[in-house]
């Protein structure tokens, strides 16, 4: 099964004094990755690169941000690749330091502070994910909402119309329990919409 990661890890290497910010954390998607980078944009106006790597439910991605083709993004890829990693996005900021290191220097670099930084997270085993929909008579909403939370199902969007619209995000081991059991509390008073998985840590 493929591993993800509990938390963000850092790690900071400085090479001919050229800093380089190497960073990981779990990642949903790719819109996730792009909002994170463009977040690490604004934290560092100063730097002259923030290049990352993304593996997520089999899509990947990798940016050089302006250095060598395949210097930066696709080492960074490579190491995710390498020790079996889903759903997580690795990012590496640079601040240049007036010393050229070379390609091969630079795809060290990258791969250096990224696989450092690995050893420092704790990894933990991907589960796949499903969203189930349902509507329900407005009574039975708080009832709902204890038994998702009995279950480990997160609320993904609520919407209030003649009944309540509800879709919860959970373990897909954990759908048939938590259906059963709803369907148990509510009498039959609660219809499901067609779930779908989704590659999500």
């Amino acid at each position: 099964m493929p591993l993800t990661l509990a938390t963000p890890a850092a790690h900071e290497l400085v090479i001919k004094k050229s800093r380089f910010l190497g960073r990981v954390e779990p990642c949903a998607d790719r819109a996730a990755a792009l909002a994170r980078v463009a977040e690490l944009r604004a934290e560092h106006p100063g730097a002259a690169h923030v290049c990352w790597a993304l593996l997520a439910g089999g899509h990947s991605a990798a940016n050089d941000d302006g250095e060598p083709g395949g210097t930066a993004g696709r080492p960074m890829l490579d190491v995710l690749r390498h020790q079996g990693l889903d759903g997580v996005l690795a990012t590496a900021v640079r601040y240049w330091g007036g010393v050229k290191l070379g390609a091969g220097g630079l795809v060290r670099a990258y791969t250096d502070c990224i696989a450092q930084a690995l050893l420092t997270a704790e990894k933990v085993e991907r589960v796949a994910q499903v969203v189930v929909g349902c509507e329900l008579p407005y009574e039975l909403e708080g009832r709902l909402r204890r038994l998702a939370e009995q279950h480990g199902a997160q609320l993904a969007d609520v919407s209030h119309a003649a009944r309540v619209h509800m879709r919860f995000m959970l373990p897909v081991t954990s759908r048939a329990a938590f259906v059963a059991a709803v369907d148990e509390a509510a009498q039959g008073r609660v219809a499901w919409v067609r779930d779908s998985s989704i590659a999500s840590p």
